[in-house]
């Protein structure tokens, strides 16, 4: 393992992400992503949903990597044994990706409580190495046996009484929360327990989960709204996935299986709001699941949708889906790091089910479960990050929170707009070339000023307010975070 000396340390990165099973396929590929992203960003920003968002950040492409796995082999070993990435692709990337900071999984045989204690350790270790960044904890672990968890009431009960050894994502989880990182849950594994999101809100910490949504599961939900949105009745829908990765074998142990097919079937009839194939007396929504060496990563779904119309008439929809699993998973990944950092610099602790765009099963009150309101949910949550962000910079110009003025002076930050002489302020400016530095772009020739004389609904405008927290009206303010 080579780690960085003080002369080596990144001094621009945007964000840290700080991964759990960092040499797995999904977590290689997104190495080598960060990697390509510091020559070449164009090369990835394009597969990005939040590449011209969140201006405050950072650039997307200072981005830095760092984590832990059980797998002793090099990076660029890994990488090169998962077969994802053309080696044409990463070989130029090679320094960079041997001189990430990694290390080595924590002793399953170790209790909890020295588990986490470790892994805090050494994540204090990667931020010291990244000063300047924000560190975000991303759970790739495989799918795991889950244990019923939900009845522990304490992270000390869960440390001294449950059998959590078939979990090792919980001792990742809590010492992130510990050190108040916000939590990504990519894997099908229940980590979102009670106990767990009562820590995560206890210390001010996000969390989004859960089993990230990236093929056949995302292309399910595009077309059962669809079929929703026009009234046509699904009787049946047949899915069948094989793929030959390391995700693809493990998934063949029914009990490591189970979460993901629970997620991956329940979500058809959150969406239809019906039961699929009640008229037949049992469920006629099938999910399958096959392990497939020849596919290796490049995974193939199959779906048939049965549907019926006007005079109960019946119809059929055939759909083929031949993938690229990690190459599909590793923008999202990237994307919902970026989010859940400015989440948590708006405040945001706890889960976060308005992200249930990238989840097969998001963890949360009342996610939202179609295309169309996932989308809308989306905008929605940039909006109420824009109005929790002007809140606490107008609570800074008031001398409100005197001992959170770190946190307040972040929040001018991820805005990029100057604050002085007690007043915060946008002017037309941005939309003739000061958008970029200010992070803020305005459609028509608007002034925006927050200032002490006024309240945070007051500094405002209209198209910032929306209706209440959630709602965004037809005015002119378009904010880009």
């Amino acid at each position: 393992m080579f780690t960085m000396t003080s002369s080596q340390r990144l001094k621009n990165d945007s964000l840290l992400l700080i991964v759990a099973g960092a040499r797995g396929a999904v977590a290689s590929t997104l190495a080598v992503a960060v990697a390509a992203m510091r020559r070449n960003p164009d090369q990835i920003l394009p597969s990005l949903t939040t590449a011209d968002l969140f201006a405050g950040l950072g650039p997307v492409q200072a981005t830095g990597f760092a984590g832990w796995d059980a797998d002793s082999l090099s990076l660029t070993a890994a990488i090169k044994k998962h077969g994802v990435i053309p080696e044409d692709i990463w070989r130029p990337h090679t320094q960079f990706l041997e001189q990430l900071t990694l290390f080595r999984a924590p002793d399953p045989n170790a209790g909890f409580d020295r588990q986490v204690k470790d892994l805090v350790r050494e994540i204090e270790q990667f931020k010291s190495l990244h000063p300047s960044s924000r560190a975000v904890f991303i759970n790739l672990l495989p799918a795991a046996a889950c244990p019923d968890l939900n009845g522990c009431q304490s992270l000390s009960q869960l440390a001294n009484e449950m059998d959590i050894a078939c979990l090792p994502d919980l001792a990742y989880t809590v010492a992130a929360i510990r050190c108040g990182i916000p939590v990504i849950n990519f894997t099908p594994n229940r980590i979102e327990i009670p106990s767990v999101l009562n820590e995560a809100r206890k210390m001010g910490v996000p969390m989004a989960g859960r089993d990230g949504k990236t093929g056949q599961t995302y292309f399910k939900v595009v077309l059962a709204s669809a079929l929703k949105a026009r009234n046509l009745l699904v009787d049946g829908w047949y899915s069948l996935n094989i793929l030959g990765n390391a995700d693809g074998a493990n998934l063949m142990d029914p009990d490591r299986a189970a979460g993901k097919l629970s997620n991956k079937t329940n979500l058809l009839d959150e969406i239809l709001g019906y039961p699929v194939g009640a008229n037949y007396g049992s469920p006629s929504h099938k999910v399958h699941i096959d392990y497939y060496p020849p596919r290796g990563d490049a995974k193939e779904a199959w779906d048939v949708v049965d549907f019926k119309g006007l005079f109960g008439l019946p119809m059929s929809l055939r759909l083929n889906l031949i993938g690229r699993d990690s190459i599909l998973a590793a923008p999202l990944v990237l994307d919902l790091a970026r989010w859940i950092a400015v989440l948590q610099m708006a405040g945001r602790r706890g889960p976060v089910p308005e992200l249930a765009f990238y989840f097969k099963k998001a963890v949360g009150n009342s996610p939202p479960l179609t295309f169309q309101d996932q989308i809308t949910s989306l905008a929605r949550l940039e909006l109420e990050c824009a109005e929790r962000i002007a809140h606490s910079a107008w609570r800074m110009a008031h001398g409100i929170d005197n001992g959170f003025t770190l946190s307040a002076m972040r929040f001018a930050l991820i805005i990029n707009t100057p604050v002085y002489r007690g007043k915060l302020s946008v002017s037309d400016k941005t939309n003739k070339g000061e958008g970029k530095r200010y992070g803020i772009r305005l459609q028509h020739q608007r002034f925006c000023k927050i200032s002490p004389d006024r309240s945070p609904r007051e500094n405002c405008p209209t198209g910032l307010q929306g209706r209440g927290n959630h709602g965004r009206s037809a005015a002119s303010l378009s904010t880009r975070l």
